[in-house]
């Protein structure tokens, strides 16, 4: 053991990097993305994968801030870099210079994916689509600051409506980064109720090129947008997933900014129709109020009023007339009615009964009116029509002529 070199782990791990890193030092290699990570930092870290190994990869901050596309798990690539060693695990890796799909095929079949997945969620559904306002005061323009696409949208809208408010949120529009960017800016017009319209897109170029706008989180903060978003992404031909979930899609960004306001020219020629509307209406209605009154004027009642006055007075005096024959007969009638109700109350009075020949026999100042109850051998008075009558019980008997005994 005495001639032999132990090293330690720090040493051994550095010459194995030193012998890697010297004969990997450019290398290009073809995998499948998986357990992909964008760090806080802005690095990539991920896995490249075939079916026999993997590699762990790394792509800084720096080199990811120009890729024109977004790496997602499942994704086939071509990494160019050199391999690296990890001492403080003792592992290696790639160290990526470049990454790129294998060919175009990857990023539609990306797209398709997407495309497939929020058009079953209904994203794409014509009824979640949002009208714009029709004479938007305030337009706000989310894309790059540099590009092409804002110059043209600018110099379309001062040419139609140079009146109208234009606020630019400049953006990454490609590369690391501008997917995330795109929904901030997005959500910070929504939150601070910047503009009226938003207008979302950049300049023509490839599928690589406009990936950003292929994003599934930019696709679901337009969609759930409450300022209604216009998405114009490339060239008339070119489709991004953000035109299917925008509420309106224009083939060019110079075609957004033609269609969210109306030309100036088009606004007086339609304040101008609209004028000589409300005047011909005008017109139209002080000649039929001036036919109203002279017909008043011609009218026959208007020239005799007092015929009209005379015609009043002959119908009050038929009102009249009418109201007292009425009430002679109400008044006769219950006069009938009180008379027959008189005799009938003065056909029931016990005096009446009395001049019939009957009277009302009296004891202690009651009445009698059973012989059994009468008190024999004492004094009565009897009741007649004409007056009074004391009198003495002497005897009393039944209607059969039996005497009864007290």
């Amino acid at each position: 053991m005495e001639d032999k070199q132990i090293l330690s782990i720090t040493e051994i791990t550095r010459q194995i990097k030193g012998t890697l890193e010297l004969g990997f030092s450019d290398v290009w290699i073809q995998g499948e993305i998986s357990n992909f990570k964008l760090h806080s930092s802005g690095h990539l870290y991920f896995t490249l994968k075939d079916e026999g190994s993997q590699i762990s990869a790394v792509m800084w901050r720096g080199r990811a801030s120009t890729m024109l596309f977004r790496p997602t798990d499942g994704m086939k690539v071509i990494a160019k870099g050199r391999i690296s060693v990890y001492e403080p695990r003792g592992s290696y890796q790639i160290d990526c210079y470049q990454l790129q799909p294998v060919g175009i095929g990857e990023l539609q079949k990306a797209f398709e994916l997407l495309k497939q997945k929020l058009y079953s969620e209904g994203l794409f559904d014509e009824e979640y689509k949002k009208p714009l306002p029709p004479y938007p005061q305030k337009i706000g323009v989310i894309t790059s600051p540099t590009g092409a696409a804002v110059h043209d949208i600018i110099s379309v809208l001062s040419r139609r409506q140079p009146s109208v408010e234009v606020i630019v949120i400049p953006v990454k529009v490609q590369g690391i980064g501008a997917a995330e960017e795109i929904v901030e800016a997005v959500e910070l017009c929504n939150q601070k109720k910047l503009v009226d319209v938003l207008i979302v897109g950049r300049g023509g170029g490839s599928l690589e090129d406009l990936w950003a706008f292929n994003e599934e989180i930019v696709a679901r903060v337009i969609f759930a947008s409450e300022i209604p978003v216009i998405s114009a992404v490339g060239h008339e031909i070119d489709f991004s997933i953000s035109d299917f979930v925008a509420d309106l899609r224009a083939p060019t960004p110079s075609a957004a900014a033609e269609l969210v306001v109306k030309d100036k020219n088009e606004l007086v020629e339609i304040i101008r129709n609209f004028q000589y509307t409300l005047s011909e209406n005008i017109k139209y209605s002080i000649t039929e109020k001036r036919k109203a009154i002279q017909h008043i004027i011609e009218s026959y009642y208007f020239n005799r009023p007092l015929d009209l006055v005379r015609q009043k007075s002959q119908q009050l005096d038929e009102v009249d007339r009418r109201l007292s024959t009425s009430m002679h007969h109400y008044y006769k009638h219950i006069k009938q009615r009180t008379s027959t109700l008189q005799h009938r109350i003065q056909s029931l009075n016990p005096k009446q009964i009395l001049k019939r020949g009957y009277a009302i026999v009296k004891q202690k100042g009651k009445i009698v009116s059973l012989v059994q109850s009468m008190e024999q051998h004492s004094s009565a008075e009897i009741e007649m029509h004409d007056g009074f009558a004391d009198v003495k019980i002497l005897t009393k008997r039944e209607h059969n002529g039996k005497k009864r005994n007290s």
